[in-house]
């Protein structure tokens, strides 16, 4: 799982990298424009590995992961003469971007365009998101077009199938609307899958905000769909990821201040993504597995090993909160909150999962 940060220079892109990695990356007030990459593997907070590693005197704690790249380079204009190919791949290669929009105001970190208006910035790279969109499906319509009018009704299935299909997409984003917010079947997105399209990818939206923070520079007004969005002190949370933990616990404790806006973009940035987790304890190792929303207790017995799922017997399946609330395994057996599960099962977020299989 690979998100992109984008957002235009001085935006702070850098300073929340820092602050979600807690990296040193170095920021400058003054942006090169020119492409820049850097990147950055954290762990998706999770309490439950934290409480199931403390029931099970586990040995070992694993997280599920993400992995931020902090895309420099992008401002108004990158969409008229398309992008180059380094700068094209690494958009191109992330599932979803986190744009950041700066509200803060500062004298000495100028804003590209004078003045901080965070809906005005939205909707600059938006644009040219979708400029870049648009130029990429009619070069495709136009190849299309010209093989089946040489080929006719020799043309290969699929370019008949992805005919109208790129007819429907360029009526839609002539429309202004990116592509996420068009109804498309799962049939339609591998057609397209390999094209990168990247009003297609999910966004989450980070307002960043300044030391006076006031309640309207919480909100932009974004209706499209697979789009969320947090305010967040980016600045200040990248100076708390420098600190030692307990330093960063007392000062957090002081200004009472229960969990870090960081954590809350990774776990926002998890569930853009259509992923949750489901875990597996035990004195070994508590952890956390990723899958897609609606995996089957056998897709998330291939997570884990081929072999576990080529195997796959049953899968005994216990609510993370009926394991806490009533203390261990035996006593869930005993109340009768065990649950032995066929292969068909769709998994929820926080099943608690143990694999029976003959390999």
């Amino acid at each position: 799982m690979r998100l992109g940060i984008i957002g235009l220079p001085n935006s702070g892109k850098t300073t929340l990298f820092n602050a979600l990695t807690g990296g040193n990356i170095p920021t400058s007030p003054v942006s090169s424009g020119q492409f820049e990459v850097n990147t950055a593997i954290v762990n998706v907070p999770d309490e439950r590995v934290d409480k199931l590693a403390e029931m099970y005197q586990s040995k070992k704690k694993v997280y599920t992961t993400i992995t931020y790249t902090d895309i420099g380079g992008l401002d108004k204009g990158v969409g008229k003469g398309g992008l180059s190919g380094a700068f094209r791949t690494a958009l191109q290669q992330v599932d979803g971007f986190v744009h950041v929009l700066r509200v803060f105001r500062s004298e000495t970190v100028p804003h590209p365009y004078n003045s901080v208006d965070p809906q005005r910035d939205l909707e600059i790279l938006d644009s040219e998101f979708l400029l870049l969109d648009t130029l990429s499906i009619e070069t495709r319509l136009e190849k299309v077009q010209n093989e089946l009018r040489i080929k006719g009704k020799r043309a290969e299935k699929l370019m008949q199938e992805e005919l109208p299909l790129l007819e429907k997409l360029k009526a839609h984003v002539d429309s202004g609307a990116p592509l996420r917010n068009l109804d498309l079947t799962n049939e339609e997105l591998k057609l397209i899958g390999g094209y990168g399209f990247l009003t297609l990818k999910p966004v989450l939206i980070v307002l960043n905000l300044g030391d006076q923070v006031r309640e309207q520079d919480r909100h932009v007004r974004y209706s499209y769909r697979r789009a969320k969005h947090i305010a967040i002190q980016a600045a200040l949370e990248a100076e708390l990821a420098q600190l030692p933990p307990e330093d960063a616990a007392l000062f957090m404790e002081e200004y009472g201040i229960r969990e870090l806006s960081a954590a809350q973009v990774i776990r926002l940035s998890y569930e853009l993504l259509g992923i949750h987790s489901f875990l597996t304890a035990g004195d070994k190792e508590s952890r956390a597995w990723s899958i897609p929303q609606g995996a089957t207790a056998w897709e998330a017995a291939g997570a884990i090993h081929s072999d576990i799922q080529a195997g796959f017997i049953r899968a005994e399946v216990t609510a993370y909160r009926d394991l806490i609330e009533l203390g261990s395994e035996k006593a869930v057996k005993a109340a009768g909150k065990m649950r032995l599960e066929s292969k068909e099962y769709v998994v929820q977020d926080g099943d608690v999962m143990v694999f029976r299989h003959s390999n």
